[in-house]
Formats: structure tokens, sequence, C-alpha cells
């Protein structure tokens, strides 16, 4: 019973390609940790499990559910935020997990779907039409708050994540441009400012994108390792687990943030090619439950979520090959990691819970 009332009207091709996309992973992950493997792809396994069990429990309770409880999902995710800074792991400089014996647990990853939801929550219940510049103020307020308390840790990469959620949310809402482009030139003017905050290691990572050269065995070390696994690849790869930039450890953390040199390298860029393309496919169809829906708030939120997996797909993969910054953010699905794993389910099952209660225009 239970069952039948789960899988009623169930987005089996968004599924499919979650799960596509996580053996897929999986298979990345047994390279990338080759002599370990076991171990990782057990625990890998056990997340995996944890999602999968995390997005039906969301499906069967129901995306409203949860833009009710959005305010109590926000505040409990920083209060996590708020004990990271206080008891947190701290593991290369930074300060991002909480240590719960079976799992680290990484709060910002919950903390970006709770800030959607009550982003989507607050849109939602008000019209473009009136009131637009204090929306717009609540609005920033809402983002700033877990995105200060990010940063502090210190993640300039999933702090970063919110920008582009908070505005592509508020234009699929409706708001005036002027306010949108009004705030990106404020955001431009104070980049010195924000200069001046960032950690050294941070600034370093900014100019070593410009010149990796500048410091080839430092900070540009990992940016130019990366690049020459992804060359070295060509068109078809090396093979799995033939991977020499992997296998000999000129790559690191090759499992979890630069995963994606490890496919570019032992798959090539036939494999690369065939990954993004899935990943298209998944947005394909998550866009289209947006697009089908007249809740505004359920569009708001399917808007937010795939702008957040967008963006850290671009800047996870960018930075591999050059183009972005060095950042610490997993590729959805493909990265070693539970927290995110089981946040991209819980997402994933929030956008089937929408496409099963959606209203045809």
């Amino acid at each position: 019973m239970l069952a039948s009332k789960v899988l009623k009207g169930f987005n089996w091709g968004l599924f499919f390609f979650a799960l596509a996309l996580s053996f897929l992973g999986l298979v990345f992950i047994a390279s990338a940790t080759a002599g370990h493997s076991a171990v990782y792809l057990t625990k890998q396994l056990i997340w995996l499990g944890m999602g999968i069990i995390s997005m039906l429990f969301v499906v069967w309770i129901g995306y409203r559910s949860f833009l009710n409880l959005a305010l109590i999902f926000y505040g409990i995710s920083i209060l996590l935020l708020v004990l990271v800074m206080l008891t947190g792991v701290s593991a290369k400089g930074a300060q991002r997990w909480l240590d719960l014996g079976f799992i680290a647990l990484q709060p910002s990853e919950f903390c970006k779907l709770a800030t959607i939801l009550v982003l989507a929550r607050f849109l939602g219940a008000r019209k473009p039409s009136k009131g637009q510049f204090w929306t717009f103020i609540a609005s920033s307020a809402i983002v700033l708050f877990p995105l200060g308390f990010i940063l502090k840790q210190p993640d300039l990469g999933t702090a970063l994540i919110f920008v582009p959620i908070f505005f592509c949310m508020l234009f699929v809402w409706g708001a005036k441009l002027r306010y949108l482009i009004g705030t990106i030139v404020m955001g431009l003017a104070s980049m010195p400012v924000f200069w001046l905050l960032l950690k050294e290691y941070q600034k370093r990572r900014l100019l070593v994108f410009i010149n990796p050269n500048i410091d080839p065995l430092g900070s540009g070390y990992n940016a130019i390792q990366s690049k020459v696994a992804v060359g070295s690849g060509m068109i078809f790869g090396k093979g799995w687990f033939q991977g020499t930039q992997n296998r000999l450890q000129f790559i690191p953390e090759h499992h979890t943030d630069f995963i994606f040199s490890v496919i570019g390298e032992e798959w090539g860029f036939i494999g690369a090619t065939a990954l993004i393309l899935i990943f298209l496919l998944f947005f394909w169809r998550a866009t289209s439950i947006g697009n089908q829906t007249t809740d505004m708030s359920a569009r708001l939120l399917v808007t937010g979520i795939v702008c957040m997996m967008v963006f850290q797909i671009f800047i996870n993969i960018g930075m591999t090959i050059g183009i972005m910054p060095i950042a610490g953010l997993p590729l959805p699905f493909i990265s070693y990691g539970g927290s995110a794993l089981i946040s991209a389910f819980i997402s994933v099952g929030l956008m089937i819970s929408v496409y099963r209660t959606r209203s045809i225009f």
C-alpha cells in the first residue's frame, strides 16, 4: 500500500539518470581509490542506499510538507553551521564537518537545500507586482545569513553557489531587472573589500587561476596536474585503472573534488562527453518538471535545485580543466562523500514530488 502510494506518478526517468550517474560514480571512485577500493565503495554504497531511502521518504511526504517546514529546516541548518564553528572537524585549514561516527556530516550541503526551500516558500507566497524592493531585501538576508557562516569555515566554493541560486530564483519569480543588475554592480564594486576578507590560500588560488605557473609546485600544482591528467586522456582515454596521474598520486583529492580529472584521463574525451550528456538529460527531465507546474513555489523549488547542481557541476569540471579557480566542490552523484550524495537524492525526491502533484497548463 505504501509502495503504491510512493510510486504512483513516479518520475522514473529522473530517477534513472540520477541512479546511472551514481553507479558511474562508483566506477570512477573504484579507480581513484585503487588499493583501498573496498572501503570506499562500501561506504559509498551505504550512502547511496541512505540517499535512495531519503528520496523515497521525501516523495512519500511531499514537497508541500517540506515547504511548510522550510523555516524549521533552515533554522536547524543554521544551528548545525554554528556547531561546526564550535565543535567541527578541521581538515586542510577548513572546519566544515561534524563527526557523527559513521559519517562526517557537512551541514553546508543541506543548508543549500534548506535555503532553497525557504526562498521558494517566501517568494511563492508573494506577487512580483507588489513590494518588490522589500521582498528583494528579505530574500537577500535569507541567503546572506548562511553564506556568511559558510565563508567563515572557510568554504568559498560552497558559499559562491548561493549567489546563482539567489539570482535564478528571483529571475524566475519575476524580479525587476534593475534590482538584479544593481546587485551585480554593487557586488563587483565591493570586490576590493571581498579580496581583503579572503584567506591567504584563497587569494593564491585565485592568482594561480590567472597564471598557474607563478607557483607551479605550490598553489598552482593541483591545477597543472589536473590539466595534464585530462589532456593525457585524449580521445579514448588510457583505460580503467590505467591513469598514471591518478595511480601515482600526482593529483590530490582525486576521489572527491578532482574526480573529473580521473574520468578525463582514463575515459578520455568520449567518456567525459558521455558523462556530461547524462547530466544534460537529467537536467532536461528536471527542467521539464518545473515548466509543467502552475505552483510558483514548486517552480521556484525546482529552479533552485537545478541552478544549484548546474553551477556546482560547471565549477567542479571547470576547475579540473583550468577555466575556473580551484574550489572545494564535489561533482554531484559522482564524487565520494555521504553528505553530498544524500543531499543530491533528497533534491531528486523533492523534484519527483513536484512532478507527482503537478498541475498541467
